[in-house]
């Protein structure tokens, strides 16, 4: 739909998607979208909000904005900026802003900058000195905690 290129000059490299869609040759472009690492990003001006939003990622989230909806994702972080009202299940879970609401993930970290308010069910729990908790905690078996990461038994209810 929308497509940006850049025509490289003769002392300038071309780029391009190589093997594996990395660059063939030198610097990455400027008007390349795709992020290096699979990482999605909901930036720290971007809130998202309604009724039954549900969020999921195959692959690593960064929040840095706010949501007030569901997030499942393979790996989810919260920035010291952003913040969840709702449900994050994941297998693994870092957070350094805030969450209102449960957590599900195989591991969860807790820095010091973090405030939770809601239930966590883990298999590996850190809370940093400063972290600020208030709900109950539940250590559960590892397919227990899995997410579900797809979208369509998401809408039908298919998940606990």
């Amino acid at each position: 739909m929308f497509s940006a290129s850049v025509k490289p000059t003769p002392d300038q490299p071309k780029t391009g998607p190589g093997r594996h869609g990395e660059p063939a040759s030198g610097p990455a472009s400027a008007t390349s979208f795709e992020p290096a690492s699979g990482t999605s990003v909901i930036g720290r001006d971007l809130t998202l909000l309604g009724e039954k939003i549900t969020i999921v990622s195959q692959n690593k989230l960064r929040v840095d904005g706010d949501v007030r909806g569901n997030v499942h994702g393979k790996q989810v972080t919260i920035t010291a900026g952003g913040s969840v009202e709702g449900m994050v299940c994941a297998e693994k879970i870092e957070v350094n802003g805030a969450v209102r609401g449960s957590i599900r993930a195989v591991a969860v970290t807790l820095s010091g900058t973090s405030e939770v308010d809601g239930d966590i069910m883990h298999q590996s729990l850190a809370i940093s000195e400063g972290a600020r908790f208030d709900g109950r905690v539940r250590r559960a078996e590892a397919s227990e905690l899995m997410p579900v990461l797809d979208p369509e038994a998401i809408a039908a209810g298919e998940y606990n």
